[in-house]
């Protein structure tokens, strides 16, 4: 309560900010060179595909929605290792490695992350669902049977997209 009536007289300076910032946004792209112009519009453009991509092949969800396929039950299973929701996820010609801290709220999770699963290149590989057509953080983890748990990255092109595209070809 406290901080809401300390915070409310700096949120319209906030607002304001905000809306000189979208503005000078908007006159630096006004002013751009012609190609810088063109460059930002193709980039919007393939955003856009890519997004329409990602809505047509169902990557909009967590996984492929079938619960009793082998995505669903590893995603079941997910939570009984640790609750909390990122893991780090390496991959190798082992398979796929996944590393969890052991509770919800911690500090230092990295270094206290724990083995929490290990899925064999048999059991399941490690994909880019649009194999490096676009820059995207979505990568798929499918397995034998089909059915795919989707796993968003920190950041696109990463050493993790690298691997999939590299194993693919």
């Amino acid at each position: 309560m406290t901080g809401t009536i300390l915070g409310a007289p700096f949120l319209p300076l906030l607002l304001l900010l905000m809306l000189l910032a979208q503005a000078e946004e908007a006159v630096g792209r006004f002013l751009d060179p012609k190609e810088e112009k063109e460059r930002h519009r193709a980039k919007k453009e393939d955003e856009k595909r890519r997004d329409a991509a990602v809505g047509e092949r169902g990557l909009d969800s967590v996984f492929d929605g079938d619960w009793n396929g082998a995505a669903g039950q590893f995603l079941l299973r997910w939570y009984s290792h640790s609750t909390h929701h990122e893991r780090l996820l390496f991959a190798g010609p082992d398979g796929i490695v996944f590393a969890a801290p052991p509770k919800r709220v911690s500090t230092g999770r990295d270094k206290r992350a724990q083995v929490v699963a290990r899925l064999s290149p048999g059991e399941a590989t490690l994909e880019d669902p649009f194999g490096g057509e676009f820059d995207t953080q979505i990568l798929l983890i499918r397995f034998r049977d089909g059915s795919w748990l989707r796993v968003d990255t920190e950041e696109a092109r990463s050493e993790l997209h690298r691997y999939a595209l590299r194993d693919r070809a």
